[in-house]
């Protein structure tokens, strides 16, 4: 999750665990443990795409991220990412060392203007209504790992499908420096909840006297 190089020409090499073991007369199954160096950059994705904002919701087994697009009409989600839970921490993690660093080097980001005191954000229902969400976009595209990088105006996400044999960036996002803390933001709180439900949902220990 930290701050990696990337070599779209390298392959990424597996680490074996373990002889395979036989599950079945025709089955075996093995573990296997990648090593988080490189992953493939697909041409389709290469070029990546600059959002202006994000949609950040938590289900019981995702997340799910909508980077938009509204500096034109009509406003439209530009890419949607589906992360799992256990990313997510991570993700935060390598976010917040980024941003420090960014800090340390250029200073703090610059900020956006912040909504008027008492106002409350319309329904998500309406959110949607006004943005264009291609059928093609409503599955997402899944990532289980990410890689950040940074310059002094923008910050770039490679969003990685890890997987045998080989680990490839699933989407490539732009976000500009000023609209990073706010989307760390929104992740956080979006976990704080995710982890709130979760700890609702649990049977209290119950011990044996």
């Amino acid at each position: 999750m930290d701050e990696q190089e990337q070599d779209d020409e390298q392959n990424e090499k597996p680490e074996e665990s373990g002889a395979p073991q036989k599950s079945g007369p025709e089955t075996f199954h093995q573990e296997l443990r990648h090593s988080q160096v490189t992953a493939r950059v697909p041409e389709t994705v290469g070029k990546g795409i600059f959002s202006t904002g994000s949609i950040v919701m938590q289900g019981p087994h995702e997340f799910v991220i909508d980077f938009l697009q509204s500096m034109a009409q009509p406003h439209r989600v530009a890419a949607r990412v589906v992360l799992p839970p256990t990313v997510v921490p991570l993700f935060l993690a390598a976010l917040q060392e980024n941003l420090n660093k960014f800090q340390q080097h250029f200073g703090p980001p610059p900020k956006l203007p912040t909504p008027p005191p008492g106002a409350t954000p319309p329904p998500i229902s309406d959110i949607y209504e006004a943005l264009k969400l291609p059928d093609e976009m409503l599955g997402g595209t899944y990532a289980n790992a990410v890689m950040i990088l940074h310059t002094a105006s923008e910050f770039c996400f490679d969003f990685i499908m890890s997987a045998y044999p080989r680990s490839a960036v699933s989407s490539r996002i732009y976000l500009s420096a000023a609209q990073v803390p706010r989307f760390f933001e929104s992740l956080s709180r979006a976990y704080d909840q995710y982890r709130k439900k979760l700890s609702q949902q649990r049977p209290p220990d119950s011990s044996e006297e």
